[in-house]
């Protein structure tokens, strides 16, 4: 159901970004791509796991990273960061445990994350062959 539920929101974000024009903008999805890397360390703190914090704090460093150069040089570095997260996710549990994580986040995060990138993917391909035409 988490699953569902990610990919279900994945498209009502994207489709929300498409229809009200802002998805236009770049900071839209590089903005989503910076918050959704702060979800472990709020969890971390709802958790009051200190270790937790330290370790999600790395993470969300990359990502941020990836968010500020894809803002600045390329789209293409947030659709990585996007999917990155989603993989991140899949493998979250095996590298860092978080006492305040919901057992679901996961799995709804991680689909949610690959969505926007596949959808943030098309609106770049399609753009880059407009552009050609």
């Amino acid at each position: 159901m988490a699953v569902t539920v990610g990919v279900v929101l994945g498209i009502v974000v994207w489709a929300f970004g498409r229809l009200v024009g802002i998805d236009r903008d770049r900071a839209y999805y590089a903005t989503i791509l910076a918050v959704v890397a702060l979800y472990y360390a709020l969890f971390a703190v709802m958790g009051s796991s200190l270790s937790a914090l330290a370790q999600e704090s790395v993470a969300i460093v990359v990502f941020f990273v990836m968010t500020a150069i894809g803002f600045r040089k390329s789209p293409w570095v947030v659709v990585a960061g996007l999917a990155g997260h989603g993989a991140y996710d899949s493998v979250h549990g095996l590298l860092i445990t978080n006492p305040g994580m919901p057992v679901w986040w996961p799995a709804f995060c991680g689909s949610i994350d690959v969505t926007m990138a596949a959808g943030m993917a098309w609106i770049l391909v399609r753009s880059n062959a407009s552009q050609k035409a």
